[in-house]
């Protein structure tokens, strides 16, 4: 049962997103030569940007550790197993 309300939920969310692709911009050749990103540039200036960085850093880190762990754990019991 729960397969299907998921699956339902998933249908439904599906023509969110087809909604959201029927308005397409045209890139124009000034839009490739734009260098400045304003708001990268507002959280530079306000220092926020260590902010964003620091949270990205902790979540990447948190992953990778995690994985080492279950790695090991893995590791663990394949030997187990061979015994």
């Amino acid at each position: 049962m729960k397969r299907y309300i998921l699956l339902f939920c998933f249908f439904i969310a599906s023509f969110f997103v087809q909604a959201q692709q029927t308005d397409k911009i045209k890139i124009e050749e000034k839009d490739y030569a734009n260098q400045e990103i304003p708001m990268a540039d507002k959280f530079r200036e306000e220092g926020k940007i260590y902010v964003v960085i620091a949270v990205i850093l902790t979540i990447l880190s948190g992953i990778i550790v995690y994985l080492v762990v279950l790695d090991k754990k893995i590791s663990t019991l394949e030997k187990q197993v061979k015994q």
